[in-house]
């Protein structure tokens, strides 16, 4: 993967299917393990807190 400071996802278990999230110059880009030269896709701060706060309010839920 690049420079960038990933963090794997807590619920990433022992495979190669994790979400990797980092911030890069006020923007959080995200990668999957599986491809670490694939695609960097990146969100500003303020639509990926609403995505996680949106995915824990479904979660509380069910």
């Amino acid at each position: 993967m690049s420079a960038l400071a990933w963090q794997k996802s807590s619920y990433c278990a022992q495979g190669n299917s994790c979400v990797h999230v980092a911030t890069d110059d006020g923007s959080v880009a995200l990668t999957e393990s599986g491809d670490p030269n694939g695609a960097i896709l990146r969100t500003s701060p303020a639509a990926w807190a609403a995505l996680i706060r949106t995915v824990k309010e479904t979660r509380n839920r069910a």
